[in-house]
């Protein structure tokens, strides 16, 4: 099993400045923060970092700024992703991958491929790919739920196809992934508010979004949940679940950089077309920041 995915995993945030740059000393601050309070991995360029926004030279000082700070640490993980095949397998070639563990690789959005279309974008990205590969099924963002049929299939067919991050908000799915999967593919939780649940079921771990903000409490939470002690755990998730609610209220990554914003780790600026969390919604946060 490959053991450095379990766990915690958090996909961070691309920080910027008022003039929309990018916050270089901000994300130094937001991957220590992390890996001194017991975050497991790190996820670069993800939906959460924004990466649709970034230029290709950001996206590469983005990659740097975080590998300088993390300074082999935890492992690493680089969202590569999208829905034309070639253009994916090209940006796998010209990337530097060295010092990055795997790639967490969305499945194709807007273009609504079927089953069978999802899995040869898969195995045309496994076959190019010369490092590991974490699945990524999103349907409230790609309009297309890759069936547990299809993952399956994958995990079975390819060895360096080692995860799914599922985040189908889909407990039913979870629960099948995990009874019919490889004994060594890890099925880890996109949602943040069913990783406990998914974790004590035979989950192994998530990949989270408010992981990176209270990284103590929630990677505390994942382990207890790894241990199968669900009382201690689920005290954690209840502490946590409100925020959780918060953050995806409007969208991310507005919410978690609010949260961020109230915790003087970056501020709380976004990239068009996303839009800076609402007053009402800010002030909510930072009421629940203050009283943590």
């Amino acid at each position: 099993m490959n053991s450095k995915f379990v766990g915690t995993g958090v996909a961070l945030v691309t920080p910027f400045n008022s003039d929309l740059s990018i916050d270089h000393n901000a994300l130094t601050n937001i991957v220590n923060y992390n890996v001194e309070n017991g975050t497991d991995y790190l996820v670069i360029c993800g939906t959460t970092g924004e990466s649709v926004t970034l230029t290709k030279q950001e996206k590469k000082e983005v990659i740097d700024t975080i590998s300088r700070a993390n300074n082999g640490r935890l492992p690493l993980v680089l969202g590569i992703g999208g829905n034309n095949t070639m253009a994916v397998i090209e940006e796998i070639k010209t990337t530097d991958l060295s010092g990055i563990d795997a790639i967490l690789s969305v499945s194709p959005y807007y273009s609504k491929p079927t089953q069978e279309g999802i899995y040869q974008h898969f195995k045309a990205i496994s076959e190019a790919s010369p490092i590991d590969i974490i699945l990524y099924n999103v349907p409230g963002r790609t309009s297309k739920n890759v069936e547990a049929d299809t993952t399956l299939r994958l995990a079975k067919d390819f060895d360096n196809i080692v995860a799914i991050k599922e985040a189908g908000n889909n407990m039913a799915q979870y629960l099948e992934l995990i009874k019919n999967k490889p004994e060594d593919f890890l099925i880890l939780s996109g949602d943040d508010d069913l990783a406990l649940a998914v974790t004590l079921a035979g989950g192994s771990g998530v990949i989270s979004v408010i992981g990176q903000a209270f990284p103590k409490e929630f990677s505390n939470m994942i382990r207890l949940g790894l241990k199968g002690d669900d009382k201690a755990a689920y005290k954690l998730h209840n502490r946590l679940i409100d925020i959780i609610g918060y953050i995806f209220e409007e969208n991310n990554p507005a919410g978690i950089k609010a949260v961020f914003e109230a915790l003087n780790l970056c501020q709380d600026t976004v990239r068009l077309p996303l839009v800076t969390a609402s007053i009402n919604l800010k002030a909510k946060i930072t009421d629940f920041v203050n009283a943590f």
